[in-house]
């Protein structure tokens, strides 16, 4: 019960913000798209750039909604409208309150992918986005959704969040697998950049929506991503009931 309540609660907030969420989905992926890959007239791996910046932009797309999503609500709820001291004495338990917040950000972050989805479909690209596309999307707003849960119970200010989103969210959107490949990178750096979850998220997207078979491998790593920033939100708030 107490994770349909935080959801209804994100989908109230996202009826009263509907245009402004919309328009903040839609203006830097289009952005980006009509400067990279409209702009600028290239190939890579032998197929129109367009062709290899469409997934990543759906990919980093999961992660800045996500991200976005819970990092401010939750760090404005938590110092200021105090409203996490709410539910720690009301009788919701505090893992449900975890994942209904982690749902309810990877559900934003899936909602800005299929806005960047239906902005391009007039594109002819021949792009493949199935079933295991949307899991793996699913995924990663989970992991960057919680990571962002994580760091609002870290944040000691309202200027913390956006100070997270220029650390963390704007190197992975230009770093990981989203503008050109790791593979240009030099080697140590470009193992650690690899194995970040954008980059996971980013290289499978782009395998599947090129009809190439993926290895399990990536959802894995996303799994171990998930479970651990899930450990760390739990044992931050259970820590904080406890004092």
């Amino acid at each position: 019960m107490g994770i349909l309540t935080v959801l209804w609660e994100k989908w109230a907030e996202f009826k009263r913000d509907f245009f402004k969420i919309t328009l903040a989905a839609m203006i830097s992926p289009l952005m980006y798209l009509l400067i990279f890959g409209l702009g600028i007239q290239a190939t890579s791996h032998g197929e129109p750039y367009l062709n290899y910046l469409i997934p990543g932009i759906v990919a980093m797309s999961t992660m800045t909604g996500s991200f976005g999503a819970v990092a401010q609500n939750m760090s404005v709820q938590r110092l200021y409208e105090k409203a996490l001291d709410q539910v720690m004495i009301s009788p919701t338990p505090l893992w449900q309150f975890i994942v209904g917040q982690i749902l309810g950000g990877a559900l934003r972050g899936m909602y800005s992918a299929c806005i960047i989805l239906l902005l391009t479909m007039p594109v002819r690209t021949g792009l493949i986005f199935n079933g295991l596309s949307f899991l793996i999307l699913f995924l990663n707003g989970m992991v960057f959704a919680t990571m962002a849960l994580v760091l609002s119970f870290l944040a000691k200010s309202y200027s913390d969040a956006p100070r997270y989103n220029a650390y963390i969210i704007v190197p992975m959107s230009f770093l990981c697998n989203t503008f050109f490949s790791v593979e240009q990178m030099p080697s140590g750096f470009r193992q650690f950049v690899g194995a970040l979850p954008l980059s996971q998220t980013s290289s499978m997207i782009r395998g599947i929506s090129s009809g190439v078979k993926q290895s399990p491998v990536g959802i894995v790593v996303l799994l171990i991503y998930q479970i651990v920033f899930s450990m760390l939100a739990v044992l931050f708030i259970y820590r904080k009931k406890n004092l």
